[in-house]
């Protein structure tokens, strides 16, 4: 799903593509790609179980990623075909891209920084931070931003300190913002605290897309 302001010139935009959480490409990715076009960019929102489905049953969406967590070369071959598909789109501009991602889809925007991707930026949301075991001291080219939950059940304090020792190893251009008193999914406005540890937290999230606006700046401009 591509949303872009068509309201001026007809020129080419900077792309963000948009890693969805488990659940699939969903409303709220769709919501993420216009406020970036909002903002001025091409934002997309990408499928990578496929099929074009935005509801799935959780048992569904649960072994869908389980098997791109089991096969993290296969994941970043989808991230990569995404960005090589969106590079080609008239509006899009291929020399400015970047990708985030929620929950699931911090994890892959991660994964396509670790490959080498050429990329200005990647923004992980709530992400997990594991290594998948492939390009293991390939350098990063994008600038990374990590905006977390520190009371995040599922990326404890051990994980983050080792992925930034992994950024700082593989040369990364990198950034942590941290946010206390917050868990994981605290951008969903779905996440009501139901489960321990995932609960939605509206300053926390509006604060993280704020310097998630800046920090994609701040890349997409040549120095």
């Amino acid at each position: 799903m591509l949303a872009y302001d068509d309201t001026g010139a007809a020129a080419r935009r900077p792309v963000v593509l948009i890693a969805h959480t488990i659940r699939g490409r969903t409303d709220f990715e769709e919501e993420k790609a216009r406020e970036l076009a909002k903002a001025g960019y091409l934002g997309v929102a990408i499928d990578l179980y496929g099929g074009g489905k935005q509801v799935r049953p959780p048992e569904e969406a649960r072994s869908l990623m389980n098997a791109l967590n089991t096969d993290r070369k296969l994941l970043l071959e989808r991230m990569q075909l995404a960005l090589a598909a969106v590079s080609r789109v008239p509006e899009a501009d291929p020399a400015y891209m970047a990708a985030i991602g929620f929950c699931f889809g911090g994890k892959c925007v991660l994964d396509l920084a670790r490959s080498g991707a050429d990329l200005a930026a990647v923004a992980s949301f709530h992400g997990l931070y594991d290594a998948p075991g492939i390009h293991n001291e390939t350098p990063i080219k994008a600038r990374v931003l990590v905006l977390h939950g520190w009371d995040d059940p599922l990326a404890p304090p051990e994980t983050v300190v080792a992925l930034g020792q992994e950024l700082t190893r593989k040369q990364a251009h990198w950034e942590l913002v941290a946010f206390g008193q917050t868990g994981h999914a605290f951008t969903n406005p779905m996440a009501d605290g139901t489960t321990k540890g995932l609960c939605y937290n509206p300053e926390a999230s509006a604060l993280a897309w704020e310097r998630m606006l800046a920090f994609l700046k701040t890349a997409f401009t040549p120095e």
